[in-house]
């Protein structure tokens, strides 16, 4: 069964298209890109995610509690049944954080 990733970006997505590059080229085998997640709209990833036929799910953290927030991910994530998490380089969607705690 393929690992069902989720990304986390919050800008151009370059990280984010080397690993979908990566799972076309067969160089990270058994996985699939299942969301991506960006706390910015307009962020160029999301277009490059969308190109790709990628669902993307655009989460605004301005005003929210870091809690309520993160939970909110984690529940993006649960619905898209991901079953790993990569942050696409220095994601201001997140600080550093266990999505473990939030489940």
């Amino acid at each position: 069964m393929a690992k069902r990733i989720g990304v986390l970006l919050s800008g151009r997505g370059s990280n984010f298209e080397a690993l979908a590059d990566s799972i076309v080229a067969g160089r990270i085998p058994a996985a699939e890109i299942a969301l991506v997640i960006s706390n910015r709209e307009g962020a160029p990833g999301i277009a490059r995610a969308q190109e790709r036929g990628i669902p993307v799910r655009v989460m605004p953290s301005k005003g929210l509690e870091r809690e309520v927030y993160y939970r909110m991910i984690v529940a993006a994530l649960d619905d898209a049944r991901v079953n790993l998490v990569c942050l696409a380089g220095l994601c201001g969607c997140c600080r550093p954080i266990s999505l473990r705690r939030f489940r």
